[in-house]
């Protein structure tokens, strides 16, 4: 998958969204935040990343330090603000090199590491957007595979960090199993979440679950996410539904 192309993409549908959203609509999926809130989070957090790559940083940069962190007042201006944020990365990535060391809230990654994560966040934040406006959302099955792919190693490395060690979202022994039924995702549709001795990790093993979650990849993520509950994507779930809403409640993205 070519994560830049996708990036670019994602942030240039969200930037149509903002042109043509009221700003000060609220966003039910994020609670207490305007759409203006929601995009400039989105734009400020790319600028943020591309200045930590551009800066090839050690450590964090103070979000108050972002150069251009403010959008614009006007509609059409803020969506291309957010939409030039997208190409600052690329283009940060492109500079320093993919595989340089930089500071990532999950320790020392390549910069291209960025590039991934950064995708993401557009895309479900894009998914805010459209349901803040009351327009449909679509997702490539490939990209929101993916995006489902990213969460779970995300979560699984901060899951064994200080913080979260004695308040895990899988209680140990504990499983939960995803699985998307679109046509020709094969193994990349499936993820089994395991806590055991070593911890919490993942992998695209089939197997029953303590909980199983199972439809449309773009649900899971929603759902995954906490978009969208099981019900209002037509998801089947399986098994323990305590352990699926502990898991969502200490996994929100």
């Amino acid at each position: 998958m070519d994560f830049r192309a996708a990036l670019l993409e994602q942030t240039d549908r969200f930037g149509d969204l903002i042109a043509e959203g009221d700003p000060q609509t609220p966003v039910p999926t994020c609670p207490d935040w305007t759409l203006r809130q929601l995009f400039r989070h989105v734009g400020r957090g790319h600028r943020w990343a591309a200045q930590i790559i551009a800066e090839r940083r050690a450590h964090e940069l103070d979000p108050r330090d972002v150069r251009d962190g403010r959008p614009p007042d006007d509609p059409e201006s803020a969506a291309e603000w957010l939409r030039e944020s997208a190409r600052l990365i690329v283009n940060a990535v492109d500079r320093v090199g993919s595989d340089a060391r930089v500071w990532t809230f999950l320790g020392p990654r390549p910069a291209g590491w960025w590039v991934r994560r950064r995708l993401h966040e557009a895309t479900v934040h894009r998914a805010d957007a459209a349901f803040a406006i009351g327009t449909d959302y679509d997702l490539d099955p490939e990209l929101a595979a993916d995006a489902v792919s990213e969460t779970l190693e995300r979560v699984s490395v901060q899951a064994r960090g200080v913080r979260q060690r004695d308040h895990p979202p899988l209680q140990r022994g504990q499983t939960v199993h995803l699985h998307a039924t679109d046509d020709a995702l094969g193994p990349s549709g499936e993820w089994t979440v395991h806590h055991d001795e070593d911890g919490i990790w993942w992998s695209h093993d089939h197997g029953k679950g303590t909980v199983a979650v199972r439809g449309p990849a773009t649900e899971v993520l929603l759902a995954v996410s906490g978009r969208r509950d099981t019900d209002q994507g037509g998801l089947e779930i399986f098994g323990d539904a305590d352990v699926w809403n502990r898991w969502l409640e200490r996994t929100r993205f």
